[in-house]
């Protein structure tokens, strides 16, 4: 049977050694943190700290004990030698002087908060607080980190040694990539593990060596470098970008990433990110100097401030701030918040109040306009005020107003300051089984216009209009469905008749009003411009109708909506002038056919004549998240004088249990080119991985007169590894992201 030799020793006889954390909280030894990465199917260790003695206490348990003189004790058979930092498990075990040292032998295990060890034998000196382990294989709690070791040693002034040492986050016996070195240590205090003559094996093949190399053993932020990207393109050349991050203090960090360029340039990449009680925010610069792929060498930036913060009880203040160096840019340069189709890049600094009844929206809108790109008018400032009241049990009180002023860039340019208010009496009666809805609206505009001789606006332009409208809808349920009993089925017609009185508003320039594009919803909108700069009268009457399809978890299976408009008088306003008595039919259906087939498609329908004015199309086969094909196809009659008719097929496919496929391409057909190709291929295992990645795409680069090219095309090759648990983690899927055009999901259902 086995025999607890010493319940109470002195507290010297274990060392407390600290490691790479400073301290370790006992809850991450939950079963439910047991595995923060869960890279791989091994279970990181875990460490219970219930099983530790009291402080300054010591348990000794083995099958038979014999003590020589009180100075000698010598354990052997099943030995347990638990404090209140550490448990050593081995199967012989001799304590001379009192405690002062231990010498365990025969299959030893040590295991503390910090990691696992088992060794052929340990040594411990309670008076120098040293711990030294021979011939042993390692494992970090709660970490997928685990290798061998000719020696340990452990101090609790440095922290842990290991001589002649490898380090891997993948399985033992399947090390895919693994870490070889001289001396790993991890500094008492810190969170890195530093290596010495360091060798990069990728399956037993040497691929780089390093005689210094820093790694972090947590998952908390750390300063050092990230893993590298490495990509060629006709723009840029071979391209590798070197990030380093700076943790400069918890609620401040840095990124600085050099970037080279070989028909470029080297660039230099630099965000600043911040977070405090009661803000947060980012600062963005790129810098290229002398770019040697242009003529003249021209120096290249780009920069974006981005803060948002409170000020006071509920003031709220953002701010959100960018320029670059020239038009093209962002098409030879890339950039991770601007796609290479924007042509204008917003600029605002605002406030805002928000209480219960009142918000208050003061913003300065700017923009950078890039090309040839008509230009647009900034609101310097907008202050937009809105109250809103209930009155009573059935009514509700709604104050709209603002006050704008508009420049614009050009000095030929009309400007103009516009006071806009617009009161609203609405009767809202909701239940259930619908809702009907009254209000009746006053659009008061006063237009105060500089600059606009030589044109057919006036200098001071007054307009009055009055809306009235009345909106109702019911909304049906039975517990079966067409197609299924074990689904129910809603019906929701709604109804509205919208009437906004007529003025003639020529005289007024458009400022930041443009035609919206219609869906099913937007029917019911009332409105057919952005801005204020045109209000459309209305005498029209809207139909619709949704039907849905639920099972019995309530979620959505089949979702069809219809809608139209019957105009009952021709429109006054010239730029919502109509030939038709009512607008294009608007459909729009949402279809889970079955749990791997999903179908959605809208489409508006000129009655007069059948033809289509717009459509999208999409169509997806879903096998689980690595394993779906998605067609979608859109299709627009008239945008801005052209035609938009494209086609795209998206793929992700495994070609084996660790090679994942993906490929998107988009082709116009209006123009009978191809609008974008890009396909990829990526090897991952549980703890690395490797991804090759290929695009053409359009180039649309700005010549020297601001007018975008549409006939270039720019081709690149990216190659990345990824080593996971020592700075990065890799998804299958995350390389559909990438591109002009991205993975859409192609449905919406709740």
């Amino acid at each position: 049977m086995k025999k607890t030799c010493a319940i109470v020793v002195c507290a010297t006889f274990l060392p407390t050694v600290a490691f790479a954390q400073e301290t370790t909280d006992s809850r991450t030894n939950s079963d439910s943190n047991a595995a923060p990465l869960a890279f791989c199917s091994v279970e990181p260790v875990t460490f219970s700290s219930k099983a530790l003695m009291p402080k300054g206490h010591v348990k000794v348990e083995a099958n038979r004990t014999e003590i020589i003189q009180d100075k000698v004790a010598l354990f052997s058979g099943d030995v347990d030698i638990t404090s209140d930092t550490a448990v050593i498990q081995a199967a012989q075990a001799q304590v001379n002087g009192n405690g002062k040292d231990l010498i365990a032998k025969g299959d030893v295990t040590y295991q503390d908060a910090q990691l696992k060890v088992e060794s052929d034998s340990v040594s411990l000196r309670s008076v120098e607080e040293r711990l030294e382990m021979t011939n042993t294989r390692y494992q970090l709690t709660g970490f997928v980190g685990q290798g061998a070791a000719k020696d340990i040693v452990l101090d609790t002034d440095t922290g842990i040694v290991l001589k002649d040492v490898s380090f891997t986050t993948c399985p033992e016996g399947d090390e895919d990539w693994l870490i070889r070195a001289s001396e790993i240590s991890l500094e008492k205090g810190t969170v890195w593990g530093q290596a010495k003559h360091t060798r990069f094996y990728i399956a037993d093949v040497p691929v780089f060596y390093l005689p210094y190399f820093a790694f972090p053993v947590s998952n908390e932020r750390q300063t050092g470098l990230l893993f590298p990207e490495l990509t060629s393109s006709s723009r840029t050349g071979v391209d590798y970008t070197q990030p380093f991050y700076w943790n400069i203090a918890p609620n401040y960090d840095m990124t600085i990433a050099p970037r080279v360029m070989t028909l470029r340039g080297i660039q230099l990449n630099t965000e600043f990110r911040y977070l405090t009680e009661h803000s947060q925010g980012k600062a963005y610069v790129e810098y290229l100097p002398s770019d040697s792929d242009i003529s003249g060498n021209p120096d290249r930036y780009f920069y974006r401030l981005q803060h948002q913060g409170l000020i006071g009880d509920n003031w709220l203040l953002n701010v959100d701030f960018n320029g670059l160096s020239d038009n093209n840019y962002l098409l030879d340069l890339g950039s991770d918040y601007y796609s290479r189709a924007d042509t204008h890049l917003y600029r605002s600094i605002g406030m805002s109040y928000y209480s219960e009844n009142l918000s208050v929206n003061m913003q300065i809108k700017d923009f950078e306009v890039l090309g040839n790109t008509a230009d647009s008018y900034r609101a310097v400032p907008e202050i937009k005020v809105n109250y809103n009241k209930p009155l009573g049990d059935f009514f509700e009180f709604n104050l709209d107003s603002e006050v704008a002023h508009f420049d614009n860039t050009l000095d030929t340019a009309p400007t103009a300051t516009r006071f806009h208010i617009a009161p609203t009496l609405a009767m809202p009666l909701r239940s259930a089984w619908g809702e009907f809805t009254a209000e009746t609206t006053l659009f008061q505009t006063v237009y105060r216009q500089d600059n606009v001789e030589g044109t057919d606006l006036d200098e001071n332009v007054e307009r009055t209009l009055g809306q009235g409208r009345l909106y109702g809808a019911l909304y049906f349920e039975r517990d079966k469905s067409w197609f299924s009993d074990d689904m129910s089925m809603t019906f929701e017609p709604k109804i509205q008749y919208l009437y906004t009185s007529y003025e003639d508003q020529t005289a007024i320039g458009f400022y930041d009003s443009t035609p919206l594009l219609t869906d099913v919803e937007g029917l019911f909108r009332g409105q057919e411009f952005t801005g204020l700069d045109r209000i459309s009268d209305n005498n029209q009457i809207t139909l619709g109708a949704t039907t849905r399809m639920l099972d019995k978890n309530n979620r959505e299976q089949f979702v069809l909506s219809v809608g139209q408009i019957f105009y009952l008088e021709d429109n006054k306003v010239v730029a919502a002038t109509k030939n038709q008595d009512r607008s294009a039919l608007a459909a729009e259906v949402d279809w889970r056919v079955n749990k791997n087939w999903f179908f959605h498609t809208d489409v508006q329908v000129t009655t007069d004549t059948d033809k289509v004015d717009l459509s999208s199309l999409g169509v997806e086969y879903r096998k689980d998240d690595a394993r779906f094909i998605q067609v979608s196809h859109r299709y627009v009659r008239d945008l801005s004088g052209e035609t938009i008719d494209q086609i795209g097929i998206s793929a992700s496919w495994p070609i084996s249990e660790n090679w994942q496929w993906v490929g998107r391409t988009y082709r116009d057909l209006e123009r009978h080119r191809s609008v974008e190709t890009y396909t990829g291929i990526q090897y991952e295992s549980c703890c690395w991985a490797i991804r090759l990645v290929a695009q053409r795409s359009l180039n649309n680069r700005f010549n020297a007169r601001g007018e975008q090219t549409t006939d270039d095309f720019d081709s690149g090759v990216s190659l990345q590894f990824i080593f996971k648990g020592i700075g990065s983690s890799g998804t299958r899927r995350s390389m559909l992201k990438d591109g002009m055009f991205g993975y859409r999901q192609p449905y919406s259902l709740n």
